[in-house]
């Protein structure tokens, strides 16, 4: 007879730095693309540093950041199933373990979705989890193999949409296609909230499906394998994946970079949709090349051996590093965070500075707002805290027991 499933959540381990490391560098990219998102006037170049910002921006960062998140979402799904079965759990205790963390995600992302930002990541993952932890059982190849379907159908489907929103750009003013989302010029708090649950409910099935599912797939496969917990193991494919990941990145998101900062005219309505699908595509590759990068600067900043990748961030990595992976350990946390200050900040009916801020502003209430979440979260580490959001979902998962196994 099996052992008994836990009832509650297993003891906690210490974690391995690299992808909490990861996913707290990348909220960064994730507050300057959703702080951009705020801006709804067309006037947001006035300057050469506003150029230079969006240019890097979208070479690098636009479109590279949920795809890497995705990636450690995947990752993190096949370590949960690990630590489950060494608990003592099989796979249906896993399965359940993971669809009640997936059901309350998607509760979390509704809210999140509805209250402050309709282009909500948490909310997709959930419904991923819900979806599609049975390929947690596949084999290496039906993983991969999955992934690149799942890739072909979602760039069939963004050319599809991208022709046939190209088609219909013509028929917008300026003013009405600055908006990213209608919500967002919505006076009201109450009628944003009312819009912003159509939106939601539109775009997290259309991002877990055209996003997220290929990066997820190869975190599960990535998270099977231990890559990012034994860098030193597979130090040859993280060098390979960072300097492709990179370079694909660079070169898909340049000719969106130049026309989006001003730099060369844009060009048709048709083209610049391709160029785009280019850009977003590459993004998936790109993902992939900023996980490996980090991966790789860790190893580096450590000089860890093989049998101490499981050391704590706070004693193998520099006082920065070390706060930067705590945001990656809360990163629930600090993602709502930064859409509550957002919201404050760029609403219109909080200080409405989306109306007329320009790009570089966008930039520093973006950096401020993530560094202000690196002091937050480093002050919880040094207090052996978890975040308020990952407490909350624990609670959810696990039951108020988990919280004696701190």
């Amino acid at each position: 007879m099996s052992p008994p499933a836990p009832t509650h959540g297993p003891i906690r381990r210490q974690r391995a730095v690299i992808p909490d490391l990861a996913r707290g560098f990348m909220l960064l990219f994730i507050a300057l693309v959703n702080a951009q998102f705020f801006l709804t006037h067309v006037d947001t170049i006035q300057g050469g540093v506003d150029q230079i910002l969006l240019f890097v921006q979208r070479t690098l960062v636009n479109g590279r950041a949920i795809p890497l998140f995705s990636l450690l979402f995947g990752y993190g799904t096949a370590w949960i199933l690990r630590r489950t079965m060494d608990a003592g759990g099989e796979w249906a205790d896993a399965r359940a373990v993971l669809r009640r963390r997936g059901f309350w995600m998607l509760l979390i992302g509704l809210v999140h979705g509805v209250v402050f930002l309709p282009v909500d990541i948490v909310g997709a993952y959930g419904l991923g989890l819900l979806l599609f932890v049975g390929f947690l059982r596949a084999s290496d190849r039906v993983l991969l193999w999955s992934a690149g379907g799942f890739a072909v159908v979602s760039t069939v489907a963004l050319v599809v949409l991208t022709l046939a929103d190209a088609a219909s750009a013509t028929s917008e003013t300026p003013e009405e296609a600055a908006a990213a989302a209608p919500s967002l010029v919505e006076g009201s708090f109450l009628a944003a909230s009312t819009q912003r649950l159509g939106e939601w409910t539109l775009y997290t099935p259309v991002t877990l499906l055209m996003t997220v599912m290929p990066p997820l797939l190869v975190g599960m496969w990535a998270g099977r394998r231990q890559i990012l917990e034994r860098p030193n193991d597979h130090r040859t494919l993280l060098t390979w994946t960072g300097t492709v990941g990179i370079a694909t990145a660079i070169v898909g998101g340049v000719p969106v970079a130049l026309v989006g900062a001003g730099l060369v005219p844009a060009p048709s309505p048709v083209l610049e949709g391709m160029l785009w699908v280019v850009h977003d595509l590459s993004g998936w590759v790109g993902g992939a090349g900023w996980t490996a990068l980090i991966a790789l600067s860790t190893m580096w900043l450590t000089r860890r051996t093989d049998d101490e990748t499981d050391a704590s961030p706070a004693s193998s990595t520099g006082p920065v590093t070390s706060a930067i992976a705590a945001v990656g350990e809360r990163s629930l946390s600090c993602y709502l965070f930064q859409s509550v200050v957002f919201t404050i900040v760029f609403a219109p009916y909080g200080l409405g500075l989306g109306a007329h801020a320009t790009a570089a502003t966008a930039v520093v209430v973006a950096v401020t707002t993530w560094s202000a979440s690196v002091l937050l979260a480093e002050v919880q580490r040094r207090h052996n805290r978890r975040g308020p959001a990952e407490v909350l979902l624990r609670t959810l998962v696990y039951g108020r027991r988990s919280h004696a196994n701190r």
